[in-house]
């Protein structure tokens, strides 16, 4: 999957999360606003109430029924009633209770009870409650509130539009913590007690609040002849409200909470971004930039070890969706890490060779430049055999030098792979034959023991007849120049299950010690004795192992010290060799 997809599958996928966070978070506001309302409407009247709320306001401990602080205030403002008994009419307990409350309800006053007119009070099964024997409550409202009414519009004096309360009556207000309005038929307060906190002045609207939502708090009569309106209430509510304070801080509450837990998603939701997203691409910058700086190496912790992988050699899982990305930083760090050794390389390679041309031209150059000065000084008078000695010499050494710039030259267009390759078909006996002619009646080779072992079958290659020779003729040469004379140097050729050629050249000279086998096919420059023009370059076997892979073929060497040398070339057969591209 290329990073493209990986991204769209990613978010995509946290698109789906989120939505789904949301749908949750939505359930559970919308729970929460559910609850408040229930709760607002149990706070206003207790017979709303369900067996869940009542289950948990109410305990039940040694059989008998506790009520908690809250219910008990719920109860004492609504003027309820609360009675918890069993299926056998066992009270359990009840709220407000006193020491004349019977312990026992008869069957017939507790189907009068359950069976009781509606709006009078509320029957609650909670067979669930607390995993005990079956136990029900009853809620009822209570006679206070229309006591106090009922005692109040008997003492009032409707066509002087007074309350006159009694001393008794006024006792029994302060009890209750009750008050009292009385209302013109223009909704004006004409008279009243305790009722600071309520309004003075009443609309139509205002009155049907009251008589639909707060007739737990406030009872109201209306006297026909006069068209005045007595109303009593318990406690130092506002009547008249037309919205509840207590539902909406409910709501409030839960809008508050959802607001919180949103933001707290959010805030979440920003750290796992910058983790998932911001902390890789800080990494990978970083790594940009160590390029950039010239540190071709991934970017490490503390303890040296890569900030992408784990133990195991994979990529973290935070860094997985940038795979494609790093793996294509890999390849370019790996690339200017080789680039940038591979031109240190070049840099010595390039002073050594400077200072291998210096050192090997200095010689010859040195001993060209004194035999001509010898030869062109007035003050000596050289025989014809002293000149031809002289000019001897010259020659040999700018053959020498020319031999050198040519290998020189041959290495670099070898290592730039400039050098031109034009492969064809040849028979490998017949030409390996002539190779070995040509050095047999070389006049200088007199006591060269030199031995040929072709394979009993033709063989053909896929080969440059110029550079192969170049190969065959350093090996040979060097055999030849570093034994002494008489030294034994066979060559062969053999096939290899018809798909390889092998073709060796041994010798049993004086070998080479491994320091020497090390560096074989290096491209490195030594002083050569002037005098002896048959050390060569020093860098025939490096071109010989260069060429042979630009036959597709390997070359190898083992050796012992006083024992002689062997070199094995392995090249694909005709039917296997590799189609030359110019």
């Amino acid at each position: 999957m290329n990073i493209y997809r990986r991204f769209i599958v990613q978010f995509l996928f946290q698109i789906i999360i989120g939505f789904i966070l949301l749908l949750l978070l939505f359930i559970a506001v919308w729970g929460m606003i559910g609850f408040s309302i229930s709760s607002a409407d149990i706070e206003k009247d207790l017979s709303n109430g369900d067996s869940f709320y009542f289950s948990e306001a109410i305990s039940m401990k040694d059989g008998k029924a506790v009520f908690n602080d809250k219910l008990k205030q719920l109860v004492k403002n609504q003027d309820m009633e609360l009675i918890v008994f069993t299926a056998e009419g066992q009270i359990a307990g009840s709220y407000p209770s006193s020491e004349t409350d019977p312990s026992q309800i008869e069957q017939g006053e507790l189907a009068s009870l359950i069976l009781g007119e509606t709006g009078e009070h509320s029957f609650i099964d909670l067979v669930d409650w607390k995993d005990m024997d079956p136990y029900y409550l009853l809620v009822r409202r209570g006679t206070a509130l229309q006591d106090l009414l009922t005692e109040t519009k008997m003492l009032a004096e409707w066509d002087q539009q007074k309350l006159n309360l009694t001393d008794r009556a006024i006792d029994k207000l302060n009890k209750e913590h009750s008050w009292v309005q009385l209302i013109n038929p223009a909704g004006e307060v004409v008279d009243e007690f305790a009722a600071e906190a309520q309004p003075n002045h009443y609309s139509f609207e205002e009155l049907s609040i009251i008589a639909e939502h707060d007739k737990n708090s406030a009872s109201a009569y209306f006297h026909e002849e006069t068209g005045q309106t007595l109303i009593v209430g318990i406690g130092h509510n506002d009547p008249a409200a037309s919205i509840d304070e207590s539902f909406y801080k409910h709501i409030s509450q839960s809008f508050l909470i959802a607001f919180v837990i949103l933001f707290l998603l959010l805030l979440l939701g920003t750290f796992w971004y910058a983790r998932k997203f911001g902390i890789p691409l800080i990494t990978m910058m970083k790594w940009i930039k160590n390029l950039g700086d010239g540190i071709f190496e991934e970017p490490q912790d503390l303890h040296q070890q890569s900030v992408l992988m784990n133990k195991k050699g994979k990529l973290k899982k935070k860094y997985r969706l940038y795979k494609d990305f790093i793996l294509a930083l890999h390849q370019l760090t790996k690339t200017l890490k080789d680039n940038e050794s591979e031109r240190l390389k070049m840099t010595k390679t390039r002073e050594e060779w400077i200072s291998g041309i210096s050192h090997d031209l200095k010689t010859p150059l040195a001993s060209i430049a004194g035999y001509s000065q010898m030869l062109k000084s007035p003050n000596y008078s050289w025989s014809e055999q002293e000149t031809k000695e002289f000019g001897e010499v010259i020659t040999d050494k700018s053959a020498y030098m020319m031999e050198l710039l040519e290998d020189l030259t041959l290495t670099y267009r070898l290592r730039n792979q400039a050098l031109p390759i034009v492969k064809e078909e040849v028979d490998l006996n017949e030409f390996i034959r002539r190779t070995i002619i040509y050095f047999v009646n070389d006049p200088n080779n007199k006591d060269l023991n030199l031995l040929f072992n072709p394979s009993p079958k033709r063989i053909s290659a896929h080969i440059d007849p110029k550079w192969f020779q170049r190969i065959l003729d350093n090996l040979i040469q060097n055999a030849i120049k570093y034994n002494p004379a008489h030294t034994s140097i066979t060559v062969s050729v053999s096939l290899i299950e018809q798909h390889f050629i092998v073709i060796k050249v041994e010798d049993d000279g004086v070998g080479m010690d491994q320091e020497t086998l090390d560096k074989l096919f290096q491209r490195y420059y030594r002083g050569t004795n002037t005098s002896d023009t048959s050390m060569g370059t020093g860098l025939g076997m490096a071109i010989a192992k260069q060429l042979v892979q630009l036959h597709d073929g390997t070359i190898q060497v083992n050796s012992t010290p006083n024992k002689g040398t062997f070199i094995r070339i392995l090249i694909p057969a005709m039917e296997n060799a590799k189609e030359y591209k110019p």
